[in-house]
């Protein structure tokens, strides 16, 4: 069983920034890729960024790309987002994601594809 534990949510505004800790629990986190997936009231889950098992290979949202940055540290068991240049439209519940079942150096890039998922952390973003 994985427990993911998201943290680093708040309120900041429009410009300001953010950064999302997620800390799992287990022994194998080095081999799980890993995502951050937000929903907003009345829209889809979407991937905003996701990270291979050893942290070479990303993905990013277009619309957060450039923007927001994931990483991780497999020594922590730790995977962090760093949000920049917020924007109203980025408000949502974060949560983040693994994959365990994923044996390559590649990002999963379907929220349907991760198994085990975190209770989320909540952004919000004033204008």
């Amino acid at each position: 069983q994985v427990q993911l534990v998201e943290s680093g949510g708040g309120l900041v505004q429009a410009g300001g920034s953010l950064r999302l800790s997620c800390v799992a629990t287990g022994r194998s986190f080095s081999g799980y890729a890993m995502g951050w997936i937000r929903q907003a009231p009345g829209k889809e889950r979407e991937l905003v960024a996701g990270i291979s098992r050893s942290g070479t290979s990303t993905y990013y949202l277009h619309s957060v790309e450039g923007r927001f940055t994931i990483s991780r540290d497999n020594s922590k068991n730790t995977v962090y987002l760093q949000m920049n240049s917020l924007k109203p439209e980025d408000a949502a519940i974060y949560s983040c994601a693994a994959d365990p079942r994923l044996y390559l150096e590649a990002v999963t890039r379907f929220p349907s594809e991760y198994d085990y998922w975190g209770q989320g952390t909540q952004v919000t973003v004033s204008s």
